[in-house]
C-alpha cells in the first residue's frame, strides 16, 4: 500500500506524490516565542516529528523547515512589562522551545528561519503583491485585498460573502478599519508605533504582519511550491488561508500540494485556556506533574492525529501502563543480550536503531507500514509494537527467574531489533532506569565483582559476599547462583 495522506485542501485522503521523486519539502508553522510551550504545542510538534521520521524511514530525502515568529504584539507586550528588549524575550523562549522539544525526542528542524531575519524577503513579496494589484498601501500600512483573490476561502471552506454577512458590523471594532478598503483585508506591513522596534521600508518605518512572514520564509527556504504544509488546526483560518492568498497571488502556483492539520487538545473535556485554570506547559507536566516524556508521547500517538484528544488522569494512566509494557520490550536487549550471548552486546553502538538492519518483509514491519501508510495511523502502528514488546517481556521474565526459554537467542535478537527500529520511527526511545547499571558497569567489571564475591564466599567472608551482591543489585545487576559454584547474572 502506498502512502495516503488526508489533505485539508481537498478534504480527502490522497496519494503522496512529491513534486520531485524521492524528496519531501515540508514547512511547519512554528511558535511565537513569548512564553513556554504548552500541551497543545507538545501534541503538534510530536505529531509532525512522527510524520517526518516515517518519511525519512521510507527513504525520502526530507527537507523540514520550521519558523520562529520573533516579532509580535505578545512578544512586545512581555518585553515592555518586564523591562526587557524584544530580542531578549524572543531568545529566551526560542531556547526554551528547543529544550522542551529535545526532552520529547522531537528532532530539530533542518532550518529554523526567523521573521526578523527574513525582512528583505518579506518586503520583496509585499512589493510583488502591490505590483499585481492585490495589495495596497494606506497610512504607513500595507493591506492584502481579499476581493482580488477569487479563491480566497478554499482551504477553510469559508466563503467571503458569507463571512461578511455573518460579521454584522463587528469588524467596525477593528482600529485599522478606516485604512482598509474592505473590512476583511489584512495587514502585510504595519506602520511603526512609538517605542516599538521597526525596519525601514518603501512604506516607511514598520514591521511585518504575521501571515506574510510564513509566505516569505517558505519561498526563501523551500521555493514557490512545497509538498506538505503543516500546523495546528487553529491555523487553518485565517493564517493558512492568508498564506495561500499571498503566495499564490504572487507566484501563480500552488503553495503546497498537501495541507495537514492536527486536532486540538482538551483538558478534562474543556478547551485548554488560562481563564479556565487548565492551561499547562510542557515543563509543568514533566517537572511538576511527574509525567515522563515518553508517556506524553504515547498519549499523543495513541490518538488519530486529526481528531481532538482529551487530557485526563485516566488517559495519562493508560498511556503510562502502555509505555511500561513497551519500555520493557525496548530494554530487553540491554537487560538480557549478554545472558543470551549476543555477539554485539558489548559493541559501542549496541541498541542504536541506526546500526540495526531488520527484515523489511516480515509481518510486523508490513503491518506497521500498512497502518502508517493510511494517513499516519499511529494507534495501529503502536499495536504492532505492543505485540512485539509483550512477547519479549514474557521471555524476559523467564530469564530473570532463571527459567528455560523456548525461543532461540538469534530470533529474540531479531524481534528486539525490529521493535527498537519501529519504535524509533514513532520517536519512542527506550528509557533505562538510572539505577539499572545499564551503561554503567561493563560486562568485564561485573564479572570481576562476581569473582571477588566467589573468593569471599570461599574464605567464608559472607558479609563481603553479601555486600557485593547487594551493591550489584542496587545497580540493576541480578545474580543467579547455580549448582557447582556457577553464578550467572543479568541486568534487571
Amino acid at each position: 500500500m502506498t502512502l495516503q495522506i488526508y489533505n485539508t485542501l481537498t478534504r480527502r485522503k490522497q496519494l503522496f506524490e512529491p513534486l520531485e521523486p524521492g524528496t519531501a519539502k515540508i514547512y511547519c508553522c512554528g511558535v511565537t516565542v513569548y512564553n513556554y510551550c504548552h500541551l497543545g504545542h507538545a501534541r503538534c510538534y510530536m505529531v509532525w516529528d512522527t510524520v517526518r521520521r516515517y518519511l525519512m524511514w521510507q527513504g525520502y530525502q526530507v527537507r523540514y523547515v520550521q519558523n520562529f515568529t520573533d516579532i509580535d504584539d505578545k512578544i512586545l507586550n512581555r518585553a515592555v512589562s518586564e523591562g526587557r528588549s524584544m530580542n531578549d524575550v524572543a531568545e529566551e523562549f526560542t531556547q526554551a522551545y528547543l529544550d522542551d522539544m529535545a526532552r520529547l525526542n522531537v528532532m530539530e528542524a533542518d532550518e529554523y528561519p526567523r521573521a526578523t531575519h527574513t525582512i528583505d524577503g518579506i518586503q520583496r513579496l509585499i512589493q510583488e503583491l502591490e505590483q499585481k494589484k492585490v495589495a495596497y498601501a494606506a497610512g504607513g500600512d500595507v493591506y492584502y485585498a481579499v476581493n482580488a483573490f477569487p479563491e480566497y476561502g478554499k482551504l477553510s471552506g469559508r466563503k467571503l460573502a458569507d463571512m461578511k454577512v455573518g460579521a454584522s458590523g463587528r469588524v467596525d471594532d477593528d482600529p485599522e478599519a478606516s485604512l482598509k478598503r474592505d473590512p476583511f483585508d489584512f495587514a502585510l506591513w504595519k506602520g511603526a508605533k512609538a517605542g516599538e522596534p521597526y525596519w525601514e521600508s518603501p512604506w516607511g518605518k514598520g514591521r511585518p504582519g504575521w501571515h506574510i512572514e510564513c509566505s516569505a520564509m517558505v519561498r526563501d527556504r523551500l521555493g514557490d511550491s512545497i509538498d506538505i504544509h503543516m500546523g495546528g488546526g487553529d491555523l487553518t483560518f485565517p493564517h493558512h488561508e492568508n498564506e495561500i492568498a499571498q503566495s499564490e497571488a504572487a507566484t501563480g502556483q500552488s503553495l503546497a500540494t498537501i495541507w495537514m492539520h492536527n486536532g486540538m487538545v482538551n483538558v478534562d473535556g474543556a478547551k485548554m485556556s488560562k481563564s479556565l485554570g487548565n492551561f499547562t506547559t510542557i515543563r509543568q507536566l514533566l517537572d511538576e506533574g511527574g509525567i515522563e516524556p515518553m508517556v506524553l508521547r504515547m498519549f499523543v500517538l495513541q490518538a488519530q492525529y486529526r481528531k481532538p484528544v482529551d487530557f485526563t488522569a485516566d488517559a495519562i494512566a493508560s498511556a503510562q501502563n502502555g509505555w511500561d509494557t513497551l519500555n520493557e520490550g525496548l530494554t530487553f536487549g540491554f537487560n538480557h543480550g549478554a545472558t543470551l550471548a549476543w555477539s554485539d552486546a558489548a559493541d559501542a553502538n549496541f541498541g542504536d536503531p541506526a546500526a540495526m538492519k531488520i527484515d523489511m518483509g516480515q509481518e510486523a514491519v508490513l503491518t506497521f507500514q500498512t497502518a502508517m501508510n493510511d494517513d499516519f495511523n499511529t494507534p495501529g502502528a503502536i499495536a504492532v509494537l505492543f505485540d512485539l514488546a509483550k512477547d519479549l517481556r514474557k521471555v524476559g521474565n523467564i530469564l530473570t527467574h532463571g527459567g528455560q526459554i523456548g525461543t532461540d537467542a538469534m530470533t529474540l535478537r531479531h524481534q528486539w531489533q525490529t521493535l527498537v527500529v519501529l519504535a524509533n520511527v514513532l520517536g519512542l526511545r527506550p528509557v533505562i532506569a538510572k539505577d539499572s547499571g545499564i551503561g554503567g558497569l561493563s560486562d568485564a567489571e561485573i564479572d570481576d565483582l562476581i569473582q571477588q564475591r566467589l573468593t569471599a564466599k570461599k574464605a567464608k567472608n559472607y558479609a563481603e559476599s553479601d555486600r557485593i551482591r547487594d551493591d550489584l543489585k542496587a545497580q540493576g545487576i541480578m545474580l543467579v547462583d547455580k549448582p557447582g559454584g556457577v553464578t550467572e547474572w543479568h541486568r534487571g
